[in-house]
């Protein structure tokens, strides 16, 4: 039974509305794909931030301004020249492979 014309226009409809669905499916995965994106950028500069607080607060607390006080309140003291002794390090062995 060959198709009829009214056959031939319901499989073409049923075609473009397949194509039309794969489209809007892409752009719908496309949109999501866009706001996670978005977010994690954002996520990404507010750690970035954070990070840089801390390293300013460790600068900050390893700092002689800092140390030296709070080095005197435990009763330490520097150390004069002829008390440091400098050792120096081996260069790291490799490593065996199994």
């Amino acid at each position: 039974m060959p198709f009829r014309g009214r056959h031939w226009i319901a499989f073409w409809l049923v075609a473009l509305l397949a194509a039309l669905w794969a489209v809007i499916a892409r752009q719908t995965s496309a949109l999501n794909s866009a706001r996670a994106l978005t977010d994690l950028r954002t996520e990404r500069a507010s750690l970035e931030g954070r990070r840089d607080d801390l390293d300013r607060r460790v600068r900050t607390a390893q700092s002689r301004a800092v140390l030296l006080p709070r080095a005197r309140k435990l009763g330490l003291r520097l150390p004069a020249d002829t008390e440091i002794i400098l050792i120096p390090a081996l260069p790291p062995q490799p490593r065996e492979r199994p």
